[in-house]
């Protein structure tokens, strides 16, 4: 099957996501509510939302660059994809919670088992591709063993773990994982112009 229309769908929900975790950043106050100091109670708001918006970003970013690295798509990756998608459908439901109640720790825990989740379910969708295009695949090599993958799961879990002692931690975790992603992959990238040899992260 052509991938065309998985892309297509993904980028409309994931466009939808951003438009959903923008909403709760409410205009403070009404008419009242002119001056700087009425910002002050949006601001742990506005940083569960910035977080979110840059794991979307890299997510999206990083399906983008996939995509281009396969020809095809079947069944198994439609419904891989869908997965994906359902967890990252909970990222604005998980942001706000944890933005309005200033990172206390159930909201930060669940911040981060959806977070985890939305990680496992890339890897599950990568793993379709490959299964389908082969482990010689274009993909395949630029993967390599995704180091960088298997350490961002880890901290998860840590950031989950400790979030039960102190949730500004957590928070500082998951940052630090959208830090580790943020510089673009060029995993696959290097693939695409030209024979790079496998991929060790």
């Amino acid at each position: 099957m052509d991938k065309g229309r998985l892309e297509a769908f993904s980028d409309g929900v994931i466009a939808i996501i951003i438009t959903i975790m923008v909403l709760e950043l409410k205009v403070p106050g009404g008419v009242h509510g002119g001056d700087l100091k009425s910002l002050l109670p949006l601001f742990p708001v506005f940083l569960s939302y910035l977080l979110s918006f840059v794991n979307v970003g890299i997510y999206w970013n990083n399906h983008h660059h996939t995509m281009q690295a396969v020809e095809t798509v079947n069944g198994t990756i439609l419904w891989a994809n869908l997965h994906l998608l359902f967890w990252l459908s909970l990222l604005p439901f998980v942001t706000a919670w944890m933005g309005v109640n200033n990172f206390t720790q159930w909201p930060v825990t669940c911040y981060g088992i959806v977070l985890i989740m939305c990680g496992c379910a890339y890897t599950i969708l990568t793993f379709a591709l490959i299964r389908h295009h082969g482990r010689g695949s274009l993909l395949a090599k630029a993967i390599g063993s995704d180091r960088k993958g298997k350490i961002s799961v880890l901290i998860y879990l840590v950031a989950i773990a400790v979030s039960w002692l102190n949730s500004t931690v957590s928070f500082g975790l998951y940052i630090l994982v959208a830090c580790i992603w943020f510089v673009p992959d060029k995993r696959i990238e290097k693939q695409l112009v030209g024979d790079e040899p496998p991929c060790t992260e």
